[in-house]
């Protein structure tokens, strides 16, 4: 296989990537990165020495691509397959290069702020930090709502690497801070995202793994018994 992506199926910058990969039918090789497995952790180090995922290998091209938002692009650019992620009009694509960056920074970067905070021991456990983000995801969803409003997705009329981001981020916040009842766009984005078939492959595979996630008890049953559209 030519191309090999190294992730988690829990990882939600991984979902990103592997929603891309789905909508475009580009042929790859998942490889599930286990860090706490010593000697997996230290391969992986050999490949990308930052240690975060996901992580691209082309062994044709003799490339490896860290970075989620960067290897959407470059499958986009080397790889196009039946859906692109970037759109060809520049005024739409910066719009979904902004979307991408907004759900990344102030929806997924506040989201796992929580959840590692969560495995701190107590007396190392970040309260105002915490709080901070939980303030930040609050703000996000309200943007995100008003953006929403008379919208279908949120770069242009196509699904685009801006909702590639939105869906995990989006799923997995709004178990920890769930969305308001006064926020019908932000929930009607979140229903069509959870009903695309690529997402709903992401959920399916991630569902075995759910028992790690340390807000389990949190996440509503339709999520623990999702199926591929």
């Amino acid at each position: 296989m030519t191309l090999k992506l190294y992730s988690h199926p829990l990882a939600s910058f991984c979902h990103k990537v592997l929603i891309a990969f789905y909508e475009a039918e580009t042929p790859f090789e998942p490889l599930m990165v286990d860090l706490g497995d010593p000697g997996d952790h230290a391969r992986f180090l050999d490949l990308w020495p930052v240690g975060k995922m996901p992580v691209l290998r082309d062994e044709v091209r003799n490339e490896t691509i860290p970075e989620a938002s960067i290897i959407i692009e470059y499958l986009d650019q080397n790889y196009p397959g039946v859906q692109t992620m970037l759109p060809a009009d520049p005024a739409t694509c910066l719009r979904a290069r902004l979307w991408d960056r907004f759900f990344d920074l102030y929806v997924q970067e506040p989201m796992q702020k929580i959840v590692f905070d969560s495995f701190r021991p107590e007396d190392r456990k970040d309260k105002t930090g915490v709080e901070a983000a939980e303030q930040r995801l609050m703000q996000a969803y309200e943007m995100v709502e008003n953006h929403m409003k008379d919208r279908t997705w949120a770069a242009g009329d196509d699904f685009s690497i801006a909702e590639c981001s939105a869906a995990p981020a989006l799923f997995f916040a709004g178990i920890i801070v769930p969305f308001k009842f006064d926020q019908p766009a932000l929930r009607g984005y979140f229903e069509r995202l959870v009903d695309r078939p690529s997402f709903r492959r992401v959920l399916v595979e991630a569902r075995p793994y759910f028992d790690n996630f340390p807000f389990r008890d949190r996440i509503p049953q339709q999520f623990l018994t999702v199926e591929d559209a």
